[in-house]
């Protein structure tokens, strides 16, 4: 891996046999590790020789920081305690946007849930509102992230918020969940 994926995953793999037949596959298993949230998917550097010609390659791995969120359940109470208590500028990242698909709250649940937040029935006391949660497992810690999502029909737009406990998740979760919905 390269440049700044270091900081932010840890990947490990076996090795592989030094001598691949011609037409075959042979497949590698990686194990990633988040190191720390990270916005854009991390790099791999994949070496190898061909013809007595030295290649290196540099992907992008198909991993977004939501594959490391585990989703938690709480009460309305202890949700909008804990909501108050991440009121810092750097906590929270909100944005409007227009809809990009149907405005189905179930479509929408769905979707948040495979993002990997919980999401908090009967929490808010609109009935349209979305709430969810969940926490960021990072090697040496947790990063607990609140979400609530206002949609307005009539105007085919969303309000999206997003609170965490970490200076700058909240944005990488608002721009990957935005654009998604």
């Amino acid at each position: 891996y390269t440049g700044q994926s270091e900081e932010v995953v840890k990947i490990e793999g076996d090795l592989v046999t030094s001598l691949v037949p011609a037409g075959a596959q042979i497949p590698q298993t990686i194990r990633v590790t988040c190191l720390a949230p990270f916005g854009e998917s991390p790099l791999i550097q994949i070496g190898f020789s061909n013809s007595g010609g030295q290649h290196n390659l540099v992907l992008r791995l198909p991993i977004l920081v939501n594959k490391f969120i585990k989703n938690v359940s709480m009460s309305a109470t202890d949700f909008f305690n804990r909501w108050k208590c991440l009121n810092l500028p750097n906590q929270e990242c909100q944005k409007v946007f227009k809809a990009t698909k149907p405005m189905d709250n179930e479509l929408v649940k769905n979707k948040i849930l495979g993002f990997g937040l919980g999401v908090l029935e009967g929490v808010d006391p609109k009935v349209d509102n979305i709430v969810g949660a969940g926490i960021v497992n990072c090697e040496k810690s947790q990063i607990g992230c609140l979400m609530r999502l206002e949609p307005s029909k009539p105007a085919q737009m969303y309000r999206l918020t997003v609170r965490s406990s970490r200076e700058g998740v909240s944005t990488v979760l608002v721009n990957l969940l935005s654009h998604d919905l």
